[in-house]
Order: C-alpha cells, then structure tokens, then sequence
C-alpha cells in the first residue's frame, strides 16, 4: 500500500465523498466554464490539503464522525487552493502545471485569471450561503496573506534583497497559511473551542513552513517532479538555500552569485546549484525542515490520542519526506 493510501485509509470514505461534493461545488451554467473545470478536476493533485481538514475534523471529534459543515470546509479549501494554483500559473507565465499543460497555456491569460476568480467566488459563496462566518474569517485571512506574500516575494525578487527573517515571514504568509487554514477548519468544523482551534493553526503553520522548505530543495534536485530544476533561480525567487549561501559566502562570491541569478542562463543555473550545495545551503534548509517538523510533532502531542491523530502525524512526516 502506497503511504498516502495508508495515511488516508481512517478518512478513505469521506475523502471518496468529498471528490463527488467538489465535482458537483464546480458546475457552472457557462459550457467553457464546465469544460475547463472537468480538465482541472481529472488532474487533481495529491488533495493533501483536504486530507488535512478531515484528520484534523475527525482527530477533534467526540466520535470519528463528520458533519456537513467539514465536507464544506474542505471544499472551500481546495476551491481556494486550485485558484490559487491558476493565478500561480499566470504571474509566473508557467506552461505546465503536475505534467500537464496549465489552464493558461490552453485557455490563455485572461480566461485563466477568470476561471481562479470564479472558483475563489465559489469558495467565498460556500461560506456565505451556509453561514459558516466562522471559516469564512478563517479563509479570508489566508487569501490576504497569500496575496501579501506573494507581492513581497516579487517586491524582493526586484532587488534581490531579502534576508532569511524576510524570507519566513513570506512563506509563512504565502504557503503555510493555507495549510494552517486546513487544521483550524477542520477543528472549526467540529465545533472546537477557540484555543484548540487557535493551538491547530499554529500547527499548520509549521507544517506549511516545513512543506515549502521542502519545495525549495526540489529546485536543486535532479528528479522529474512535474516542476524543473532551477525555475525558481531563473524567476529569481531567493529560497533558503540560495539565501544561506549569500549570507555566508566572501564579498567576491556573494558578487557573482547575485550576477548569475540575475543572468539566469542553464548553464548559470547548474553552477548555482552546485556553488549552494557546496557551501552548505541545501544541509542549513533541511535542518530548519527538521526543526518545524519537531516543533509541529510537540504541539501535537496536545491533542488526545487516536487512530486519526497517528494518521495526521503521518501525513505531517510525509510532507517532510516526499520525493516530489
């Protein structure tokens, strides 16, 4: 058994449920709108992140059991997440998207934006026609953050300048923030208090730093994971790795290597690569993973023990370990 079979295997049944509610959140009364939406659905990632809200729903529940009000939240969150996803596509003028061509590359830009848009509407509308305020509060704030993360990140892109405090508080807002938004809905959901609630958002937002620290180690890595090798240099976006070895490089060094990623050829690229695993940017990134994952590890410990507690703690040691 695959391991995110086996981590899924306590929520098989509603994961099974919700793939036929998000299909169903999707339909439009537009024919372009339906077409484009089934391309999207059948090249579904992973959905780690609903699998986050049902753990965390289910972990928080008095007897294992969900409500509609979680199937909600776990549509709202892979509705933002795949808008978030198109948008993605369209700033970095990306033409592929997990193997496959992006929405941009077969319906061009505009379409792209409006399609992103149409699906944030969808997730915002969920809320709102159900009254669920309360993630409605939890979502919006994510949306915000993600946004004002992603404009720091270009900001810094510009000139190059970002050091590693800079660095964190820009993937804390633009990744991990939608992976904190998954636990404190899930525990939102199941009608948990405010602290635990609180207590799970500061979990995922460990998990979410650990999970695009991850990200940035598959930028220097030479694996077929549906995203190539050096696209972050080449847009350059300064990752930890990359940050690290400025922060710790001569003047001289420190000189060229701002000149080679302003560069950005493959061959530029490929001396990058193996300048920052040289120097040590590659170890310094996977001892931070580490340090999150730990850190998110003891908060669980919180959290009383039971079979979806040990799925979610797998599924958290997973984000760590995958190859892709």
């Amino acid at each position: 058994m695959k391991i995110l079979e086996k981590i899924k295997s306590p929520i098989k049944k509603e994961m099974d449920l919700f793939e036929e509610k998000f299909s169903s959140s999707m339909i439009s009364d537009v024919p372009l709108l339906n077409r484009i939406t089934h391309y999207v659905v059948k090249r579904k990632g992973k959905q780690m992140r609903p699998m986050f809200v049902f753990l965390t729903a289910k972990m928080m529940s008095n007897n294992g059991c969900v409500n509609e009000k979680v199937f909600r939240a776990a549509s709202i969150i892979e509705l933002i997440h795949t808008a978030t996803l198109i948008h993605d596509d369209v700033v970095d003028s990306s033409d592929k998207r997990r193997g496959f061509f992006s929405l941009n590359a077969l319906w061009k830009n505009k379409i792209a934006v409006l399609v992103g848009d149409f699906l944030l509407s969808k997730g915002m509308l969920l809320c709102i026609d159900n009254d669920d305020f309360d993630l409605l509060k939890i979502i919006s704030k994510s949306v915000k953050d993600m946004s004002q993360g992603e404009l720091l990140q270009i900001e810094k892109a510009r000139r190059l300048d970002i050091d590693e405090e800079t660095y964190f508080n820009i993937i804390t807002k633009k990744t991990a923030s939608l992976i904190a938004s998954c636990c404190a809905l899930g525990a939102a959901a199941s009608n948990s208090s405010k602290i635990q609630i609180n207590k799970l958002y500061e979990l995922g937002e460990k998990i979410g730093v650990a999970f695009q620290l991850k990200d940035d180690l598959f930028d220097y890595g030479t694996k077929k994971i549906g995203k190539p090798t050096g696209i972050d240099i080449k847009e350059k976006k300064l990752t930890l790795p990359l940050i690290y070895a400025l922060n710790n490089s001569s003047e001289s060094k420190k000189k060229w290597l701002i000149n080679s990623v302003k560069n950005g050829n493959d061959n530029a690229i490929k001396d990058i690569i193996d300048y920052v695993t040289e120097i040590g940017g590659i170890d310094y990134t996977q001892k931070k993973i580490k340090e999150y994952y730990n850190s998110a590890i003891e908060d669980l410990k919180y959290f009383e023990d039971n079979e979806f507690k040990e799925s979610l703690k797998n599924l958290i040691k997973y984000v760590i370990e995958r190859n892709y």
